[in-house]
């Protein structure tokens, strides 16, 4: 009695030995032995944390509603509508209109443009300054280093909000000036950070090397240490708008920010308040899109620490 078999799908190679099919295990194996870049690693992670693509959708949001908010109606900012003063929220003005006549929805609009413009910009501006500072004081070193070091500490016990308020008092609100100001008084933590990592990176091997073949200090700096600490520049960036906007926003609250004719959430807040029984959408509005601004950014930063960081599991595992 005799079976039928199948015919072996074999062949012969070159040498003479049988060659066979791979088999579906070790299709697995060599997929999973495929390495993936690192973007792409730290993007996989990023996208399994939740909040931080529910902040991502919100930021997104946030910034297309600042940017094509004020092509939704007919009054800016500044227009006066004598008709309808401290008017409550209609199909006219969206969001109401203040004691003066303005239109709440147009000013939200703008104020969240000029939130959202004052947290990148001095954050974007505050990370720089704290990356090159703090770098350069590690990798020089002694004197230079003690200098730098003294420098930082003695701007961070200076009372830099009472500074912040006067000098932007003084300017009559102008948003520049409180963009330099809070530049000038905001990276030194940073920086103070910055350093702590640079001083374990400056005694590498690379960076050993590097000075040993003759580079300069701030090639050294640029290339070497700088990039080894850019997960923690990016997230001290993210955060950092949460910070910026939140100051900008005390200071605008309590009349030492951006003022009239120009807007801020802070200003529209600080304005809000005060009738906030009689007319609670000039308060309601600013805050809710301020509250979105932070917890967003907030949420984002977590999200970016997380799928930086190699001993978290927050973001699962590649």
């Amino acid at each position: 009695m005799t079976t039928n078999l199948p015919p072996l799908q074999a062949g012969v190679d070159k040498v003479g030995h049988l060659e066979t099919a791979p088999s579906l295990t070790e299709e697995r194996v060599v997929r999973r032995g495929q390495r993936l870049s690192r973007r792409r690693l730290y993007t996989r992670r990023f996208l399994r944390n939740r909040g931080a693509v529910a902040g991502v959708v919100t930021l997104a949001l946030l910034v297309v509603f600042a940017i094509a908010g004020p092509m939704l109606t007919s009054y800016t900012y500044t227009d006066v509508d004598f008709t309808n003063l401290t008017s409550a929220p209609s199909s006219q003005h969206w969001f109401g209109t203040n004691g003066t006549g303005n239109d709440t929805f147009a000013q939200t609009t703008h104020g969240l443009q000029r939130s959202l413009i004052i947290g990148v910009v001095v954050s974007a501006l505050t990370t720089v300054i704290a990356a090159v500072v703090g770098a350069v004081a590690a990798h020089l070193g002694g004197i230079a280093e003690k200098a730098i070091l003294g420098l930082v500490h003695f701007l961070l016990v200076v009372p830099s909000f009472l500074i912040l308020a006067l000098i932007s008092q003084k300017a009559g609100g102008d948003w520049k000036v409180l963009i330099l100001v809070l530049v000038a008084f905001g990276w030194m933590f940073g920086a103070r950070v910055v350093w702590s990592l640079s001083t374990s990176l400056r005694e590498r091997e690379y960076v050993q090397a590097a000075r040993f073949m003759g580079v300069g200090s701030l090639r050294t700096v640029l290339r070497h240490l700088i990039p080894n600490i850019g997960s923690l520049l990016i997230v001290s960036f993210t955060l950092g708008v949460v910070a910026t906007v939140q100051s900008e926003t005390a200071l605008s609250f309590i009349g030492f920010g951006v003022k009239q004719p120009d807007v801020s959430l802070g200003s529209l807040l600080g304005d809000g308040a005060n009738t906030i029984t009689s007319a609670p959408w000039l308060f309601y509005f600013p805050a809710t899109m301020l509250t979105l601004l932070t917890v967003s950014m907030a949420l984002i930063g977590d999200g970016l620490r997380d799928a930086l960081d190699p001993m978290s599991y927050s973001g699962g595992r590649a």
